[in-house]
């Protein structure tokens, strides 16, 4: 299984960006997906994560400005009110099982989020 991830870029603080995360392959179930961050020399933190019943929890300093969400196979965060402190590579993963009954876990490439003025 593999993911695609999009939608970063460069954004002024305050502004908005919507990632996007699209699974290609013979996917069976997903039990869960997620979005990570990480920051030069500084370790992968979690972002927002979701459940196959859906069911999501977000990092502390995040909840209220980003929004994870699914459409069948494609994952989205939302990010609004965006600061310096969200630059970052933003990966994402899912969890789940193909159609033979393999589990899996696959990353995203990655996709860079910069907020400067």
């Amino acid at each position: 299984v593999q993911l695609q991830a999009s939608g970063g870029g460069s954004v002024q603080p305050g502004g908005s960006l919507r990632l996007s995360c699209a699974a290609s392959g013979v996917i069976f179930s997903i039990n869960s997906m997620g979005w990570y961050r990480q920051v030069p020399g500084k370790e992968r933190e979690v972002v927002a994560g979701m459940t196959e019943s859906g069911f999501t929890n977000y990092a502390d300093s995040l909840k209220g400005r980003f929004t994870i969400s699914r459409d069948k196979n494609t994952l989205y965060l939302q990010m609004n009110n965006l600061s310096p402190g969200d630059t970052a590579v933003y990966y994402c993963h899912f969890d789940g099982r193909t159609t033979n009954w393999v589990p899996f876990q696959s990353w995203g490439q990655g996709t860079l989020v910069t907020v400067s003025s």
